[in-house]
């Protein structure tokens, strides 16, 4: 990754999509943003709205709004 390139937006994405490739990569993972949040070192707010446009962009992970329990829980897959 370039640095002149990338903006900070596009760091955080891709070190969000890293993490959780990493996570799913023996199957399935079903993430809060407040509980990995101190792993990828964003705030809860930043991962939700990043979810939402993985869930859309991203092209090697299956990303799917689960279920909403005092937070969004997300299924992550790597297909």
């Amino acid at each position: 990754m370039s640095a002149t390139s990338d903006t900070p937006a596009d760091s955080k994405e891709a070190r969000l999509r890293s993490y959780l490739r990493q996570r799913a990569e023996d199957g399935e993972v079903y993430v809060k943003s407040k509980f990995i949040a101190d792993d990828v070192g964003l705030s809860p707010k930043e991962i939700g709205a990043l979810m939402v446009k993985l869930r859309d962009s991203a092209r090697d992970l299956e990303i799917e709004k689960w279920s909403y329990t005092s937070a969004t829980t997300w299924r992550v897959t790597v297909p």
